[in-house]
This record gives structure tokens, C-alpha cells and sequence, in this order.
């Protein structure tokens, strides 16, 4: 068995981290985005509080509602985000995407890294006093290696053959072939057995983690409230006592709570704001280059989304710039590839420039010279509304009429991904974003034909042989030119086959009181509490 350090194992998602500074827009510095939610009002705060009138309970504003609380079950990076206050996985991120040891202490690897061993963290216990132990991660395992279960987590554990317990506190995690990422999967949450056995599918609604905060309860669109775990085993990094997350769908109301103290946190921060609110006391505006990518998903079996010419069309006719200056007010980068440039094996495929005389005779060719009716769908916030709005004024031009189809985040989820077959698909054109934190999540999740719903995150439909063969290599090499080759070849041919619009990279802004400290969004648009503090 060869020892294998987590930092080296990591390498090259640490890698595309350290590249996160080099992403900037082409004006101004630069944004992101999806997501349910008791506990008493929050009250009004100010950066000058007494220690005798400290809050004991931090607000945090966010812009959508959550649709899940189980881990292993999400598809969205909010209701990841709010999980993290109350799960850990083995291996754990921090504030800035570095893989560190969570609820296993280290791990080796054998040299084909199809063999994981882990040692867990001893005298861990879950919220309802289960104890935690390899039995417990070997469930949690089975859980979502089983495609029975039709768990969102098991595109990534389908590749575990066999999860042993070698003794109380080490477990052995066999492959049944090599997958390069594997390492980056252990971080997803490992929830109560007994937890499990009780609440069934209902765990979704009744989170039991092993994280620094606890579940209180979930008043659905309204809020959702964590409170401190004292038996956490890194006490004291987290001093909050409670935790209170509220989704604000609207953009300036959640401005308004955090200039008025009722909210302690909020993001998104609308980037039309932050002028405003850079400015205001006892208010801090935080930016954070981000692993976002912001597309339209383009239904490829849908007519006439099924015509090449008509997805390059719309590409050309839709001006980036404009883009990223009238929704994104200048903070954001053009996505010329099929992920942000901070990831590891990115490619850089350049853009479909602006040019309506282009995407009119693409059209004449495929057969619509007149144009066509179609849908563009997406969650009820308002930049998400803006970008819609935006899109639906820049295929007018080219005589494509679109309708704005706004949803609750969790009713959009439910009729984009409760499908037997692709031919059951409604969705037309989908506003959406995505957050990668290495290739395997930015290509394989979005682009393998194992991946059309329900199973995963393929909303294109999109399916090509040379890409889904490339895509099975790469997952399966630890040759790291091979694996750049391999990427490569992927986004050099999805990009040119166009199954999103492809906008923008956005640089995530946040903004929260001046006594608010170890809060932060990662560059993945997760929410960090871990070190959550109220000065």
C-alpha cells in the first residue's frame, strides 16, 4: 500500500485554486448562484454592539430557496452550502477549496488508486448521539453506491465496489476501476445511521451531521436555523450560537436587511449595489474569484435545438459583452470554454462573437429564416430574472421569440430532473450557472450521456461518442498530460457543438457587517461557517 499525503493527492485541484487570481473582468473587478428554510425574528445590529448586547445569532441572507437537506441527494450549490454548517465528509474543503482532513484523520492509497484506507477521527459523535465509526461510514457508502436509491451522489460512488470495516475507527473503500477524482467525492456529508433508519427519504427535511452546527428547523421559503454543536471536535473555531438562513429571493430587500443590521450576511451581493454599499457604515463588501460558469442550457432534443447551425445562432446573437456590463454591471469574465479558467485542464476555445448578420444566415441554413417561438426558463431571483429579460431581448433581433418562464427554485428542479427520458423533457432553454471544483465535475457531470436526468446534471441532452469515450479515459488516468489531452478534446468539441449559451464566468460578491468574522463564500458559491464569529 503506497502512503499518499491528501495535500499531493489534491495537487491539481490545488492548482487550479492558486490560478483563482487571475480571473478578472474586462471593466471592473467582478458575481454569483440556487436552494427553503425557524427560529425567532432576527434582530437589528450594529458594528458598535456592547459585549453586554452582543448577538448571540447571525443572519444570513441568500437569494433562493434551499430544496434539500440531504447531501448525498443535491443537485444545487446553496442547499450544499447550508449543508456544510451540518455535515462533514472525510475530507472536508475550507474557505478557499483546499481539501483538509475532515472525518478521516489520513488515508492511503495503492498506486492505481482503486484502494482508499482511511483512518477516522475517534470520540465523534452525530447530533443524536449515534457514534461515529466506520459501520457508519460504510452505510453512508452503500447508501450511495446504490443505484437503487437514486441518490444524486451516486454518479461519482457508482465507481465503489466494495466499502469494508477493518476495524472500529479504518475502513477500506475498493474501486472497481480507477477514477482520478475519487478523493475530491469523499467530501460529501456522511449523515446519522440511526438517522437514516428513522426518518427514510424524510432525512431531506431532517439533517443529522456530525458539523459544528446542529439542526433546529426549516419553515420551507421562509427560513431555515442551525444552532451550535458543543460537542463538535474542533470546539470553539465556530462561536455563534445560532445560525439563521433566510432566503430573500428579491435583491433590494436584501440590501436593505444588511444595511439596517436585520441580516448579518447576504449573498449574492447585486452587483449593481456595491458602489452603494461600499460606502455604508458598518457594512463590508467582500469579492471572491469564483469556479461559477453562467450559461443557457440548450434542450438538444427539442426542435429546432436539435440543428447545430440553430445553437451557434443563437451563440452569435447574444453579446457578451453587453452581458457582462447590463446583468453582470461589469463584474464578470467571458466563458470561452466550458469552465471557469481557475480549473485544472482548462482550454481556452475563444467565443462566439457578437455578429446578428451571422446567427440570421445560420438560421436562413437550418431552415428558420423567419425565426421561431421557445421558452427560456429559471428561478424567481432577480438577477436571474434580468438575465432572462436580457436574453429574451437579444434573440429578438434575430427574430426568435421567447418567453420568460420564472419558478420556485425547488418546482424548477422538480420539472427539469423527475423524468424517465429525455423525450419527456418540457425545459426548452434553461438560465442556469454551475460551480466545479475540478474537471471531472466541470465536464463529466454536465456532458457524459450517463448523465441526462434523473440521473444527472446533462440538461442538454447533450451526447457525443468521441466525448463520452475521452471523458471515461481521463476519469480513469492519473497521467496528468494524458488527462489535459483527454479534457481537451472534450471542450474543443462540445464548445463547437453548442448545447449552452455560453455567458459569462462570475466573481462572487458577498457582503456582510463590519462584526461578522470568519463568514466567507467560497470560490464555489458555498457558504463557510465554520469559523463564524460576531465581534
Amino acid at each position: 500500500m503506497k502512503k499518499v499525503s491528501y495535500f499531493r493527492a489534491a495537487s491539481v485541484f490545488l492548482f487550479s485554486v492558486a490560478l483563482l487570481f487571475g480571473c478578472s473582468s474586462g471593466n471592473s473587478p467582478t458575481s454569483s448562484g440556487s436552494s427553503s428554510g425557524g427560529s425567532a425574528a432576527p434582530t437589528t445590529s450594529t458594528a458598535q454592539e456592547t459585549p453586554s448586547t452582543k448577538k448571540e445569532e447571525l443572519v444570513v441572507a441568500v437569494n433562493e430557496n434551499f430544496i434539500t437537506m440531504d447531501p448525498q441527494n443535491t443537485g444545487d450549490a446553496l442547499s450544499s452550502g447550508v449543508q456544510t454548517s451540518m455535515y462533514e465528509g472525510l475530507m472536508i474543503y475550507d474557505k478557499d477549496l483546499k481539501l483538509i482532513p475532515g472525518l478521516a484523520t489520513e488515508y492511503s492509497a495503492n498506486p492505481e488508486a482503486t484502494e482508499y484506507t482511511f483512518k477516522l477521527r475517534q470520540n465523534v459523535k452525530f447530533h443524536d448521539g449515534t457514534p461515529f465509526n466506520a459501520e457508519a461510514v460504510k452505510i453512508n457508502f452503500d447508501r450511495m453506491s446504490n443505484q437503487e436509491n437514486n441518490l444524486r451522489a451516486y454518479r461519482n460512488y457508482k465507481y465503489i465496489k466494495s466499502t469494508e470495516v477493518v476495524d472500529e475507527y479504518t475502513v477500506k473503500v475498493t474501486l472497481n476501476q480507477p477514477f482520478s477524482a475519487m478523493i475530491n467525492k469523499f467530501t460529501t456529508g456522511i449523515i446519522s445511521p440511526q438517522a437514516l433508519e428513522k426518518y427514510g427519504k424524510d432525512i431531506a427535511k431532517n439533517p443529522v451531521g456530525t458539523g459544528p452546527y446542529k439542526f433546529v428547523e426549516w419553515v420551507q421559503g421562509d427560513h431555515l436555523t442551525v444552532e451550535l454543536n458543543p460537542d463538535h471536535w474542533n470546539k470553539g473555531a465556530a462561536k455563534v450560537a445560532k445560525i439563521t438562513y433566510k432566503p430573500v429571493p428579491e435583491n433590494g430587500s436584501r440590501v436593505a436587511m444588511l444595511k439596517t443590521g436585520e441580516a448579518d450576511v447576504i449573498y449574492p451581493l447585486p452587483e449593481q449595489q456595491v458602489e452603494t454599499l461600499s460606502g455604508a457604515e458598518g457594512v463590508k463588501v467582500e469579492r471572491t474569484p469564483s469556479t461559477i460558469t453562467r450559461y443557457v442550457s440548450i434542450n438538444m432534443v427539442k426542435k429546432p435545438f436539435d440543428d447545430p447551425r440553430v445553437r451557434q445562432a443563437i451563440n452569435y446573437a447574444v453579446d457578451k459583452d453587453a452581458f457582462i456590463k447590463v446583468v453582470k454591471a461589469g463584474y464578470g469574465a467571458k466563458l470561452e470554454s466550458l469552465m471557469s479558467p481557475t480549473i485544472a485542464h482548462y482550454a481556452k476555445q475563444g467565443e462566439y462573437e457578437y455578429n446578428v448578420e451571422k446567427a440570421k444566415q445560420l438560421l436562413k441554413e437550418a431552415g428558420y429564416e423567419n425565426g421561431f417561438s421557445t421558452e427560456i426558463w429559471g428561478n424567481t431571483n432577480s438577477d436571474t430574472m434580468k438575465g432572462m429579460q436580457f436574453i429574451q431581448q437579444q434573440l429578438q433581433k434575430v427574430g426568435i421569440t421567447v418567453e420568460v418562464k420564472s419558478m420556485e427554485e425547488a418546482t424548477l428542479s422538480d420539472e427539469i430532473y423527475n423524468i424517465k427520458s429525455p423525450e419527456e423533457a418540457k425545459m426548452q432553454m434553461w438560465y442556469v450557472s454551475w460551480s466545479s471544483a475540478d474537471p471531472d465535475n466541470a465536464m463529466r457531470s454536465l456532458f457524459s450521456s450517463e448523465n441526462f436526468p434523473p440521473a444527472g446534471a446533462n440538461t442538454a441532452f447533450y451526447k457525443n461518442d468521441l466525448v463520452d469515450k475521452s471523458i471515461k479515459e481521463a476519469t480513469q488516468s492519473s497521467d496528468q498530460a494524458k488527462q489535459k489531452e483527454l479534457y481537451g478534446i472534450v471542450q474543443e468539441n462540445v464548445f463547437k457543438e453548442a448545447p449552452w449559451i455560453f455567458l459569462a464566468v462570475d466573481e462572487i460578491l458577498y457582503g456582510k457587517r463590519s462584526n461578522v468574522d470568519g463568514v466567507y463564500i467560497t470560490p464555489s458559491g458555498g457558504i463557510y461557517v465554520r469559523e463564524a464569529e460576531i465581534k
